[in-house]
């Protein structure tokens, strides 16, 4: 038989294990907020983790288009939603860290008013012209812009569109004009129309257009690389140097979010967004995909936002 001290150690050392918490479900059908339109690459990743989810959930997972106003829409929706996991929203850099360089008046605050959940990649963006345009380079792009200061123009769907956009002529010492559109879709469309001269827009959203030979890419908007798309050079190797801007993905939801749902939904998350198979899907429309934990992801954004804040001073941009 045991002795009651060797009863009383076994109870303190149960005592002391922490119990395996209980899987958070979903006592109804959850929603994804995108903060851009349908066709958009946030939309395409969006339904993406969407179809992964509801298996294990159990319930439908609806993702809902809120375009508009830099995606302060969809934010603003996410921040006044009840903190039950039944709202979620796939943001970006533009609601979550450009936002409050771009807008003098925003509805929430990108950390006090959301629960990080899960960072899900990075966004591959590009400069892109119409097919039909005479611009086969980037030099011959900016030196046209040189010899008609404020003829040539660009569009923007986004924060980085916008962001970059300015960037670009300011470092180029050149001046173009701006047209910014609610969301990225009419945005190509008026660029393969040569309406617009010209657009940094992701690969998410474009990689049809340009294989379908109606945009041709002129270099890729990060410093370095892509290893998506290893063969298109970088602006900053195109006249350039130091051009570096990136644009990413994540999933939040509002603040005061339960610990335990948030690190369950994490859970599940990286259990499919992890997967070779769903890496390689989201590879194919230009999407580089990859997870976080809540921490990490939480102390990402805080650094994009000044990060960004620093981009949109240095192109020059006011808030509007």
């Amino acid at each position: 038989m045991l002795s009651r001290r060797a009863l009383l150690g076994a109870g303190a050392v149960l005592a002391a294990s922490p119990a395996r918490a209980q899987p958070w479900r979903p006592a109804r059908s959850v929603t994804i907020l995108v903060p851009f339109a349908a066709g958009s690459g946030t939309d395409a990743i969006s339904r993406i983790l969407a179809g992964l989810l509801e298996p294990i959930w159990g319930q439908p997972v609806v993702v809902e288009n809120r375009a508009g106003a830099n995606g302060a829409l969809a934010a603003g929706a996410t921040a006044r939603s009840a903190p039950d996991g039944q709202t979620l929203m796939m943001t970006t850099n533009t609601p979550s860290a450009a936002n409050p360089a771009l807008m003098k008046k925003l509805d929430y605050d990108p950390v006090a008013d959301f629960t990080a959940i899960c960072r899900t990649g990075n966004y591959n963006f590009w400069l892109v012209v119409p097919e039909s345009s005479p611009f086969r380079s980037v030099a011959d792009l900016l030196a046209a812009a040189k010899a008609k200061p404020g003829q040539l123009t660009y569009a923007s769907g986004n924060s980085t569109g916008i962001v970059a956009g300015g960037a670009m002529a300011a470092q180029a010492g050149v001046e173009m004009t701006h047209v910014p559109y609610r969301s990225t879709p009419p945005a190509i469309t008026d660029v393969m129309a040569g309406r617009v001269s010209c657009m940094i827009v992701d690969a998410s959203s474009s990689l049809g257009n340009v294989k379908g030979g109606q945009l041709r890419v002129l270099g890729v908007t990060t410093q370095q690389r892509s290893k998506l798309l290893p063969d298109i050079p970088p602006l900053a190797e195109l006249g350039l140097p130091g051009f570096d801007v990136a644009a990413w993905a994540g999933l939040i939801g509002p603040a005061r979010m339960p610990p335990g749902m948030v690190a369950s939904i994490n859970a599940d998350v990286r259990s499919v967004w992890d997967r070779p198979e769903t890496v390689k899907r989201l590879g194919d429309i230009g999407f580089d995909g990859f997870s976080s934990t809540p921490e990490e992801f939480g102390s990402f954004i805080k650094d994009e936002i000044v990060k960004w804040g620093r981009m949109a001073r240095t192109a020059g941009i006011e808030p509007e």
